[in-house]
C-alpha cells in the first residue's frame, strides 16, 4: 500500500476522511486565549483539565460575548489547516453553566440597553381584534399543549399558525429567526407568540442568543414572549412587545375569559333592556316619528357600540334585540293610532261637537265645536225612536 503523500494531499486526504467519519462535532470545555483579529476573526482554544483544542471563527457568527474561563459548548467541523496544524472551524457556540450564562447574559444586556432595543417606547400592544396568532414553539412541549388548552377554554375563535422549532440548543435560535422571518414575510398573523416551558439556565440559554432578540426587536408584527418561569428572563423576553411569565400566562393575556365575558355581556344586555324600556315607556304618547327616532338613538348608543366589541358574539343578540325593538314600536304606533283616533278633537274636526250641561228645557248647556264655545238655552228635549 502506497501511503506517500505531498503536504497538500496529505491535509486534503486527512481532511476528507475527517469530514466523512465527523462530519461535525460539539465540544464543552473553557475558553481559553480569546482574541479578536482585524475585528474580522475569532481565535480561541477550547481546553479541560488534560487537553486544548483551537477553535477559529467569524466576528459575524459570535452570538453572545465571550471571554477566557467561561464553559461553552461549541460546535464545529474539525480540519487540518495548511500550514498543519489541527483546528475546530465553529458553527455556533453558545454558554453552559450558571456562571457563565448569567456573565454572558450580563454583558450582552447591558450592550443591547445602551442601543435602546429594549426601550419601552418601542413596545406594542396586543390588537384589540386579534383572531390570527402565529406560535413559534415545539409542538412536543408541555408548555405549548397548555398554551392551546387554554386559549381554547377561554373565549376562542383565534386561528393559530404553527411553526414547530426547537426551543434549546444550539440550532434553536436559528431556527426560531427562521420561524419569524416566515411571520413576517408570508403570514397574515396579527401577533407571534414564542413559547418555551420550564427549564434549567443551560436549557433556556438559546433565548439569550444576539441575533434571535435583535430579529425579536425589528419584528414588523408585535411579539409575545411565554418563556420558562416567572422567575425567568431573557433576552427575548427583554426585546418583546409583551412579556408573559409562562406560556399558560401569555395564553392568558390574549384571551378573555369566556365566562367573565358572558357576564359581563349579561350585565350589559339587562342595562341596555332597562334603558329601552324606560325610553319607550317616556315615548308613550309622543308620535310615531319621535319614536323612531328614539329607536334608532337606541341603538346607535346602546347595542352598535357592544357590537364592535364583540361582533361574531353579539350579532344574534343584536338581531333578537332589533325585532323585540321593531315589534314594540310596531305595537306603540297601533295604540297611538287608537288613541289619534279617539281624540275629541280629531271629531270636531269632522264637524261634530260636544255637548256639556243638564240636557232639560230651560237649561244653559255649552256646545264646543272646532273653533267656537257656544252657550244655548234648551228649549224643548224629546226622544229619538220612540
Amino acid at each position: 500500500m502506497n501511503n506517500s503523500f505531498t503536504p497538500s494531499e496529505f491535509i486534503a486526504t486527512v481532511n476528507q476522511t475527517l469530514e466523512y467519519a465527523y462530519s461535525e462535532v460539539v465540544i464543552e470545555g473553557e475558553v481559553a486565549s480569546f482574541k479578536v483579529n482585524q475585528g474580522k476573526w475569532i481565535f480561541f482554544d477550547v481546553k479541560d483539565a488534560e487537553a486544548s483544542v483551537s477553535c477559529f471563527m467569524t466576528l459575524y457568527q459570535l452570538r453572545m460575548p465571550l471571554e477566557d474561563g467561561m464553559k461553552v459548548m461549541i460546535k464545529g467541523i474539525p480540519k487540518l489547516t495548511k500550514w498543519g496544524k489541527f483546528s475546530l472551524t465553529v458553527n455556533a457556540v453558545r454558554p453552559v453553566g450558571e456562571g457563565s450564562i448569567k456573565k454572558a447574559f450580563e454583558m450582552l444586556k447591558n450592550k443591547l440597553q445602551k442601543e435602546g432595543l429594549f426601550d419601552a417606547s418601542r413596545k406594542r400592544s396586543i390588537p384589540g381584534d386579534l383572531t390570527k396568532l402565529g406560535v413559534i414553539s415545539s409542538t412536543g412541549a408541555a408548555g405549548y399543549a397548555d398554551f392551546i388548552k387554554i386559549i381554547n377554554a377561554r373565549w376562542g375563535g383565534i386561528r393559530v399558525q404553527v411553526a414547530h422549532t426547537q426551543v434549546q440548543g444550539v440550532d434553536a435560535p436559528d431556527q426560531i429567526i427562521r420561524a419569524l422571518k416566515y411571520f413576517n414575510e408570508k403570514s397574515d398573523v396579527q401577533m407571534i407568540a414564542i413559547l418555551r416551558g420550564g427549564g434549567s439556565a443551560d436549557d433556556l440559554s438559546c433565548f439569550n442568543d444576539e441575533m434571535l432578540a435583535r430579529e425579536v426587536a425589528a419584528s414588523r408584527i408585535p411579539v409575545i414572549t411565554g418563556i420558562g418561569h416567572e422567575i425567568d428572563e431573557s433576552l427575548v423576553d427583554l426585546a418583546a412587545d409583551v412579556r408573559a411569565s409562562t406560556p399558560s400566562n401569555a395564553a392568558e393575556i390574549l384571551t378573555k375569559d369566556r365566562r367573565e365575558e358572558k357576564e359581563k355581556l349579561w350585565r350589559n344586555m339587562k342595562v341596555v333592556k332597562q334603558a329601552i324600556l324606560q325610553e319607550i315607556d317616556n315615548a308613550s304618547f309622543v308620535n310615531v316619528d319621535k319614536c323612531e327616532k328614539i329607536s334608532r338613538g337606541l341603538m346607535t348608543k346602546y347595542i352598535e357600540p357592544m357590537i364592535s366589541e364583540n361582533k361574531n358574539k353579539m350579532m344574534r343578540i343584536y338581531e333578537r334585540v332589533k325585532n323585540g325593538i321593531n315589534l314594540g314600536r310596531e305595537n306603540l304606533k297601533q295604540k297611538i293610532i287608537m288613541l289619534e283616533a279617539l281624540n275629541p278633537e280629531k271629531v270636531l274636526k269632522q264637524g261634530y261637537a260636544i255637548l256639556n250641561g243638564k240636557i232639560s228645557p230651560g237649561n244653559v248647556v255649552k256646545i264646543t265645536t272646532f273653533d267656537q264655545e257656544i252657550n244655548a238655552e234648551i228649549k224643548n228635549v224629546r226622544l229619538r225612536n220612540k
